[in-house]
């Protein structure tokens, strides 16, 4: 296990910019321009707006929310309240102002950073139910003018303050940071809510400290190693990587303009690890997958041929077998033939580590990006302990399996087969939940939820969620999310949700991809004009069901999906439908279309 120094995040800071002053920590583009942060004014602007908020009224146990997409003044503001002792927490910027309302209110934050007139509204609009909160601050404020100024703030205007206060008490910002002790709260992160309301995850700069360090240690990251941040930093695995390992080992943040713009951002960067939730590597193989099929018969018949070989030695590479000198050159061939062009438009022909992880994804998925020689490792990691704990190490990658555990992390297996964990990474409970907390925590062993397999060389799987394994009426256990993944590597289906519980047989609901269904369906010259429209298409349907064939011939008979229906809505986060990290909400889509369920068992 790695050796814990124990110390405090922004004692971390410090020692960081004292190393590396004059070197570039952050990359953010403004107006088409990469705009560069040393780590020497990131100090400044962590300190001015620390010491602002003091002004402000901000004090040692105090929690600030913040309401926003990835940025530098994020990162300043979550270093400057855990810098006064105060507790961090991140609230995702898609989020209703039902869902912004409960986390705000259930986290007794008393001030709020909100990015811009959209994000201040969700704010103003609950306001009265949020008695704790004192200031809105806002980072872009166009469009304010006529807005309540007694309790509005930009950015700006706090850094004013701290540079004010700083003149009359140069020494007070350290004076704070002493002040601050390993086992003190300082990051709050809000679980997914995929079963109910989202819980606050209690985490302590040990815990951070611990599952950096091992992770680092996994990943052998180095400070050379440049990253780009686009996953929403309200996510632990995010922070992790934008904010801690750059603290920790020293490597450079580049800021995505937007998730929408990400694959041109990771061309431009060309980072050297990459983080991607699976709907970003499903997105990249059917972006890929989509563009093959629009294009001539000769470019077709390349691709395949390359595959055929990319495929052949990524088997052999993963069962470590020795590449024989043929294979070798024809694979090198297929590089300079098609796979250094796919690895530049996924810009990731410079990655060293990529990595998927904040759920399940189907190992044919990552396979594929093995034939073109982004060998991407899966990783596993929980809310509730800090983030990473099972990675591939190095070249030891099984697809199918989360890799073994880190340094700071212990396992064990229930007799249920439910996932427990041990390690100085555990958090320190939910916030204001303490019958959560003591079912969630057991004798310092963290119960997960998830249902594992060990492999006999030690390689972990995850099954699937306890309270998500479906048992059918003849009594057998399927697992939903093994077939919900292997449908969803079809790049014609964006969202697959598996029933069957209590049934006779399985069972799917589906969401079409708008796009490329629509792209599938305006090249056969099929009329459509809306979502609804396109998945009632009988023509989409027979599509939809060439690929469901193809799943069913992975599994045993018993996990068929017999009979599906499309959906003729998109699953929206704002209808409740989706949790902010886009995971499903099972409940909900139950009682929501119990009648589509209906349709399918009574016909």
């Amino acid at each position: 296990m790695v050796e814990l120094t124990n110390r405090t995040l922004p004692r971390v800071f410090l020692d960081r910019v004292a190393a590396c002053g004059d070197q570039v920590a952050l990359r953010e583009k403004d107006f088409g321009i990469w705009q560069s942060v040393t780590w020497n004014q990131y100090l400044t602007q962590v300190k001015q707006f620390a010491l602002g908020l003091l002004s402000l009224g901000f004090q040692r146990g105090d929690h600030l929310a913040i309401i926003s997409e990835n940025c530098k003044e994020w990162l300043y503001a979550d270093l400057a309240c855990i810098s006064l002792g105060g507790v961090t927490l991140g609230v995702y910027p898609t989020s209703p102002s039902a869902e912004v309302k409960y986390v705000v209110r259930h986290s007794d934050s008393v001030i709020v950073l909100c990015e811009d007139q959209e994000q201040t509204d969700k704010i103003l609009e609950v306001m009265d139910d949020l008695p704790l909160v004192k200031k809105i601050i806002v980072k872009d404020m166009k469009g304010m003018r006529r807005y309540p100024k007694d309790i509005i703030l930009s950015f700006e205007q706090v850094a004013v303050l701290g540079r004010q206060l700083e003149k009359k008490n140069p020494y007070l910002f350290l004076e704070e940071i002493k002040k601050g002790d390993p086992e003190d709260i300082c990051i709050m992160i809000f679980t997914s809510g995929t079963t109910g309301p989202p819980k606050g995850a209690m985490v302590n700069h040990r815990n951070v400290e611990a599952t950096t360090l091992s992770a680092a240690e996994a990943m052998a990251v180095v400070p050379e190693d440049t990253v780009v941040s686009y996953l929403p930093l309200c996510h632990v695995a995010e922070q992790i990587f934008s904010l801690y390992l750059p603290l920790f080992i020293g490597n450079t943040i580049n800021f995505a303009e937007s998730i929408a713009t990400i694959q041109n951002d990771l061309r431009e960067i060309a980072p050297s690890l990459f983080l991607g939730v699976p709907r970003i590597w499903e997105k990249l193989h059917s972006s890929i997958t989509i563009n093959i099929q629009d294009s001539s018969r000769f470019k077709k018949w390349c691709f395949h041929q390359c595959m055929a070989i990319g495929y052949k030695k990524a088997n052999q590479l993963l069962s470590r077998k020795k590449i024989g000198t043929g294979l070798t050159l024809a694979w090198w061939a297929g590089y300079w033939l098609m796979f250094r062009a796919l690895q530049n438009y996924v810009g990731l022909r410079k990655v060293r580590l990529s990595l998927s992880a904040a759920a399940k994804v189907s190992p044919e998925e990552l396979l594929f990006f093995h034939a073109i020689g982004i060998r991407t490792k899966e990783g596993y990691g929980m809310t509730e302990c800090t983030g990473l704990s099972f990675i591939h190490m190095e070249d030891d990658i099984r697809l199918g399996t989360v890799g073994k555990p880190v340094s700071c992390i212990e396992y064990k297996l229930a007799p249920d087969g439910e996932l427990m964990k041990k390690g100085p990474s555990i958090f320190m409970g939910y916030y204001k939940n303490p019958e959560a907390t003591a079912k969630t925590v057991i004798d310092g062993w963290l119960m997960t939820g998830d249902v594992a397999t060990v492999s006999e060389d030690g390689h972990v799987s995850i099954v699937d969620r306890k309270k998500d394994i479906l048992i059918t009426s003849g009594g057998k256990n399927i697992a939903p999310s093994l077939i919900e993944n292997e449908l969803k590597v079809s790049p014609y289906v964006k969202e697959a949700i598996v029933l069957g519980d209590g049934k006779k047989f399985i069972s799917a609901l589906i969401q079409v991809d708008f796009e490329n269904v629509g792209k599938w369906a305006t090249n056969r010259q099929l009329a459509y004009t809306t979502f609804k429209s396109l998945s009632m298409m009988p023509e989409v349907t027979a599509l939809i069901q060439d690929a469901v064939n193809h799943v069913n011939e992975k599994f045993a008979r018993v996990e068929n999906v017999r009979k599906f229906l499309l959906l003729t809505k998109e699953l929206d986060h704002d209808d409740d439908e989706m949790t902010a990290t886009m995971k499903v909400r099972r409940a909900t889509i139950y009682k929501k279309f119990a009648r589509e369920i209906e349709m399918i068992y009574k016909g």
